[in-house]
This record gives structure tokens, C-alpha cells and sequence, in this order.
């Protein structure tokens, strides 16, 4: 996914908390050209804060949030900035189903096109598009090492018992 081996693809990410909605930019640097990937805040993330594999993860992103398409230049940067609920209170719910109200406190892209991704040394197909015909996971996002929630909880509160949640 990197355009030179010796210099690692790199993506960062600055989220700004605002009255009514936040701020969230993703810089990408050092990608091949003309990439195309699909942003989503998700339940589950695949990896620990030390980036070894997450045990407790089976496959399973749980609920995710389609938040934006992004787009690598041919010089292989991208930038996308979304505005929208994300700082300790993004969820969804749908009572229809029983899915009570469920955080998306972790963020991850994946290739829009499964080709793209097999150029990249990288396999298999998703539903992480519009078309629900992506390419794998690109770039996720880490728990926190001591409250194991994504990085989109900044306010954890722990109860006498000692679960840890988020704190609206």
C-alpha cells in the first residue's frame, strides 16, 4: 500500500470536539497513487494498543457507521474531513431489530476496490462501500491499554464494579 517500501504509509488523524458536531481530518501520506477508500467508524477493532491481534475480535467490526469516501492524489496523499457526532456520544440503535443504542468509538477505512488492494498484496472483498463490494481492511484504529475502548471515547468512566463505559 506504501509507494516506496522504505517509507511506510502513514495516516493521521486530528479530531476537534465543537458545540453541535465534531471535526474529524484524516491526513494520508506515502500511499500509491489513485487509491480510493471508504471511511467507517466502527464497534470493534481488530487490533490492542500494542497493535499485536486483538483475541477478543472475531470477525466482526459490529456496527459501522458510513461516514466518507477518500481519495489518494497522484502524488499518494489524501485528505477528508467529516463533520458529524464523534466524540463520546456517536451510536446507532435500532429498536426494530433489539440493537440497543451502540457505540462506533474506533475508526478504519478499507479499500474501495478489491483490485486496488490485491495490487497492494492484499485479498478478499467486504461490504465497506456503497456498492457493499469493497476491498479488505486497510487502516484501523487501536483500544486504549487500559480502558479498551477506541480512541473516539475520551471521557471513560469506570463503575464500582469495575466496567468501563463512556460518558456522554
Amino acid at each position: 500500500m506504501s509507494a516506496d517500501s522504505a517509507r511506510p504509509a502513514r495516516v493521521s488523524a486530528r479530531v476537534e470536539r465543537g458545540d453541535d458536531n465534531d471535526t474529524m481530518t484524516l491526513r494520508l501520506d506515502g500511499f500509491k497513487p489513485d487509491l480510493a477508500f471508504d471511511l467507517f467508524t466502527v464497534e470493534n477493532t481488530p487490533q490492542l494498543a500494542d497493535g499485536t491481534a486483538n483475541p477478543d475480535f472475531k470477525d466482526n467490526f459490529g456496527l459501522a457507521w458510513y461516514q466518507s469516501d477518500i481519495h489518494v492524489n497522484g502524488a499518494g496523499r489524501g485528505r477528508v474531513r467529516v463533520k458529524t457526532i464523534l466524540l463520546d456520544q456517536i451510536f446507532g440503535f435500532d429498536k426494530g431489530v433489539a440493537l440497543p443504542p451502540t457505540n462506533t468509538f474506533n475508526v478504519g477505512f478499507w479499500f474501495n476496490d478489491p483490485a486496488d488492494a490485491q495490487a497492494c498484496g492484499f485479498t478478499g472483498s467486504t461490504p465497506f462501500n456503497g456498492e457493499h463490494k469493497a476491498g479488505p481492511l486497510a487502516f484501523v484504529t487501536r483500544l486504549d491499554a487500559t480502558t479498551h475502548l477506541g480512541p473516539l471515547c475520551t471521557d471513560p468512566t469506570t463503575s464500582p464494579s469495575g466496567a468501563v463505559a463512556c460518558n456522554p
